[in-house]
């Protein structure tokens, strides 16, 4: 029995188990981010900011702006709902402000969801979807089977 996709066309699966990883990111981007303030408001330290010009490494291109990210401290393999809470809890008292810096700067949430199967799917229970409905930001999911 085949697991992917790849595994059936080539005949070959790989002998790992199988996984499932999520993550919820609340990202902001922009030009002259004030990470500081954002920091601050938030009372939060991201997990990863840069600044416009930057690479992440010497061959990549420099970042096209701004970006400051939080995500929250939730174990990859717990459910994505899980993530979407705890961000939420972490975030919801600055939502006044996230909505003003909507005004100059995108807002958004990443979503995450990896795994090595691709005959796999999740369920999102409705009261996850508050944040998204809130902050008046879609609700995007990045899938990636590896």
């Amino acid at each position: 029995m085949f697991r992917t996709l790849r595994g059936f066309l080539t005949g070959q699966e790989d002998d790992g188990d199988v996984y499932f990883a999520y993550s919820a990111t609340l990202r902001i981007s922009g030009e002259h981010l004030d990470f500081d303030n954002i920091r601050q408001t938030l009372r939060v330290s991201p997990t990863h900011c840069h600044r416009k010009g930057e690479r992440k490494g010497q061959l990549a291109p420099p970042y096209a702006q701004d970006m400051w990210s939080y995500k929250p401290p939730v174990p990859g393999e717990h459910p994505l709902e899980e993530h979407i809470n705890a961000l939420w809890a972490d975030i919801q008292p600055a939502k006044a402000y996230l909505l003003t810096l909507k005004e100059t700067s995108t807002v958004d949430v990443f979503l995450g969801y990896r795994s090595n199967s691709d005959t796999a799917g999740l369920e999102i229970p409705h009261t996850c979807l508050a944040m998204f409905v809130e902050l008046e930001i879609p609700f995007g999911l990045s899938i990636i089977i590896a």
